[in-house]
């Protein structure tokens, strides 16, 4: 299936079945600007025989009723499966978003493994039942499926997110309809084909890419219990209130401004090159990149030096060379708007140091420049609005509580990061900062650390036992006092066992 370069099947109740309407999707890829292949458009009609499958799986199938173990063994398989074609994974998402092909290969294609890794160690440790007694009554506690999750991913870490969503919900006990950006939905088929080959039951993961209309009947949809939603802030607003009309429960990890401060104790070459991957991977987009650079201002001169430096040391090119930092963005489309905030930027005051532009050499691809913004205040639209490129900003402080101010000074609050030699005061200032994760001098909080934001950067977290927490609802029964000894005796002897 995967290789015929045309994808002409949606992947729903187990099956690779022909859609109900023509429309069809072209996948253009960013550097050559031409179409590598077309997928179709899921109709209305489409996503409800998908959430039916869905429906049908876990009303009347037997997935949340397997134990554990079982579905544990199956994502372990699924593991197993993406290890196995990482190189084409990475291959895949590069050819058709665009992200450099070395990054795609740990960032893209490596990483969901380690999610799943990660996720099959928590889910031994996860109190999927519980007993709590009080002197008013005594109860069984117990986490249960929430059900069928719709889960829409976007097209800049597609795998990734996916995987951030689909494996919690399958440990869980969820089925899933996926539906995978225009953008970027390639990558999707090979999913469903590993999770197929996995042995995942019939119906409990189903794959459909669509466009505006059809995702919004998606979530819309009477037979989905659950949206997880990776996007822009404006997209979640809209499903947010989509959602909140039929009290349909929902997460939402949405866009980011966040702002890396630069202590005057810090190794300046050193953060400088932890932004490398902190504000600029995936050509920038990326929604916890740290975009704003906080410096104080009698050591902006060395920082804006060593910036320079930075964005002159990353080769700009075709994604599919190794040797390529910065690669297209990924549609024509984001490129005018890039380009955009650029102007909009010079109209503000802020002068570009570095970039601004087109790459010279490069007569196709959408490609814009590394570009350092300097002279920028807080409330300018590029200090305050997600641009979604390889465009950073370099804000001035006096003091630390002034710059405490600028990072705090934003609808945002998704990342953060605080470089300074004294990793005691960094945690305390870390405290102060409103967002969803600090990074002290660029150190990553890794998959068993929730990931999520404050403001208008969501609701709900990824990631950790937070993640697993999307995908359940509380149930409480009632016991008397002898049941729950028993209980407890019993649990006891399981773990002896």
């Amino acid at each position: 299936m995967f290789w015929k370069g045309n994808f002409d099947q949606l992947f729903i109740g187990g099956e690779w079945v022909e859609p109900l309407a023509s429309e069809r999707i072209d996948v253009v890829s960013p550097f050559t600007e031409q179409v590598i292949a077309t997928v179709p458009s899921a109709s209305n009609a489409d996503m409800d025989r998908a959430v039916a499958a869905a429906r049908t799986a876990f009303d009347e199938g037997s997935w949340s009723r397997t134990t554990l173990a079982e579905r544990t063994a199956i994502i372990a398989r699924w593991r197993d499966l993406m290890v196995a074609d990482r190189d084409l994974l990475a291959e895949v998402i590069t050819d058709e978003m665009g992200c450099p092909i070395t990054q795609s290969r740990t960032a893209q294609a490596a990483n969901p493994a380690g999610v799943l890794d990660t996720y099959l160690e928590i889910a031994d440790e996860y109190p999927f039942r519980s007993l709590r007694r009080s002197v008013r009554g005594s109860a069984l506690v117990t986490r249960e499926p929430v059900g069928v999750v719709a889960a829409v991913i976007p097209w800049n870490v597609p795998h990734a997110i996916a995987v951030q969503k689909v494996a919690p919900a399958l440990i869980a006990g969820c089925t899933v309809v996926l539906k995978p950006s225009p953008e970027a939905p390639l990558d999707a088929y090979l999913l469903a084909e590993m999770l197929a080959k996995a042995g995942v039951p019939a119906g409990v993961v189903n794959v459909a890419p669509a466009d505006r209309e059809a995702s919004e009947h998606l979530v819309t949809h009477p037979g989905v219990d659950k949206v997880a939603f990776t996007g822009s802030t404006a997209a979640g607003r809209r499903i947010a209130s989509l959602c909140g009309h039929d009290l349909r429960r929902v997460t939402l990890e949405l866009g980011g401004k966040s702002a890396a401060v630069i202590l005057d104790d810090a190794d300046l070459d050193a953060a400088v090159e932890a932004l490398r991957h902190g504000s600029l991977r995936n050509n920038g987009q990326v929604c916890s990149l740290k975009t704003r650079i906080v410096v104080s201002r009698h050591r902006e001169s060395e920082l804006l030096d060593r910036l320079v430096g930075l964005v002159e040391s990353m080769p700009v090119g075709d994604p599919r060379d190794a040797s390529t930092q910065i690669g297209p963005l990924v549609s024509a489309r984001q490129r005018r708007m890039v380009e955009n905030y650029i102007e909009i930027g010079r109209q503000e005051g802020g002068r570009t140091l570095i970039g601004g532009g087109r790459p010279p050499g490069l007569d196709h691809g959408w490609f814009v420049e590394p570009t350092i913004f300097t002279d920028v205040e807080p409330g300018m639209r590029i200090a305050q609005e997600e641009i979604f490129g390889p465009v950073l900003s370099v804000l001035t402080y006096e003091d630390e509580d002034q710059a405490v101010a600028i990072a705090n000074n934003s609808s945002y609050g998704l990342n953060g990061a605080i470089f300074t030699s004294d990793i005691e005061h960094g945690m305390e200032l870390a405290r102060r900062i409103r967002t969803g994760t600090v990074e002290l001098n660029g150190n990553p909080a890794g998959p068993r650390a929730p990931m999520g934001g404050v403001k208008c950067s969501g609701i709900g977290r990824a990631n950790g036992p937070e993640g697993l927490d999307n995908y359940v609802e509380h149930k409480s029964v009632g016991l008397p006092a002898g049941t729950v000894d028993a209980l407890e005796q019993s649990w006891a002897e399981e773990k002896l066992a």
